[in-house]
């Protein structure tokens, strides 16, 4: 990391800010749809590298479509704790993803909590295509940040990896699942930041762990909030 002195994070730098949300489905490859949206609702959000939005959970539906639950349907943004009031103008917001409308409501707030595993749906790292190199390559980054931990690329029921397939400025990305084991409670809190700083005040600099998290790309959770492991 040229140029940067990380500072570790304390277990209120970041935020969880939850929004209920109403409508009926969305496209399956929703991320970076969702972040246009967003960024159309409430301009000042855009390009914000501090911004993370994760995928909204949902159910396959066939056709490239997901249904959303009936209740507990939920856009979670991860934002630095000082940026949270950033995002409440997107109370009340109507959104249009990808053709499909929701609305969403007013958002509940929550501390990050630490977890020895961690689950990310998706994670992208540029040039890493294939499952054993992209392995190796999440490795690198975890010690890179000085987070020790045990990785884990998720299989299916055919015993292949979760590979995953974004699109992002209409260009098609592969990522994969990707969980992480036997963290310190520190490294765990910094993981599912996402992000480290160094400097303060106007000066801070914000480095991301993993690329494209405006587009749901590169968040972790505690796996006991991902039973399904969509």
């Amino acid at each position: 990391m040229t140029g940067i002195s990380t500072a570790r994070l304390t277990p209120y730098s970041f935020v969880s800010v939850n929004f209920p949300l109403g409508g009926k489905q969305l496209p399956a490859d929703h991320g970076y749809l969702v972040y246009a949206a967003i960024s159309r609702a409430s301009p000042h959000l855009h390009g914000k590298d501090w911004l993370a939005i994760e995928l909204i959970s949902a159910l396959p539906a066939g056709r490239g479509r997901v249904l959303l639950p009936d209740r507990d349907a939920t856009l979670c943004l991860r934002v630095p704790a000082k940026h949270y009031r950033d995002t409440l103008q997107l109370s009340g917001k109507r959104l249009d993803i990808g053709g499909c409308p929701i609305r969403l409501g007013v958002p509940l707030v929550r501390t990050l909590e630490p977890a020895q595993s961690l689950y990310a749906r998706v994670v992208t790292i540029k040039n890493f295509t294939e499952g054993e190199a992209f392995l190796d390559a999440v490795k690198r980054k975890l010690d890179q940040f000085g987070i020790k931990a045990r990785v884990e690329l998720p299989r299916d029921e055919q015993g292949r990896y979760r590979r995953r397939i974004v699109t992002i400025h209409g260009k098609s990305v592969v990522g994969f699942s990707v969980a992480v084991h036997d963290l310190s409670d520190e490294d765990s809190l910094v993981l599912q930041a996402g992000m480290v700083i160094s400097g303060e005040d106007d000066s801070i600099q914000w480095q991301a762990l993993f690329s494209r998290r405006a587009m749901g790309c590169g968040i972790f959770n505690p796996i006991a909030s991902y039973p399904g492991k969509q």
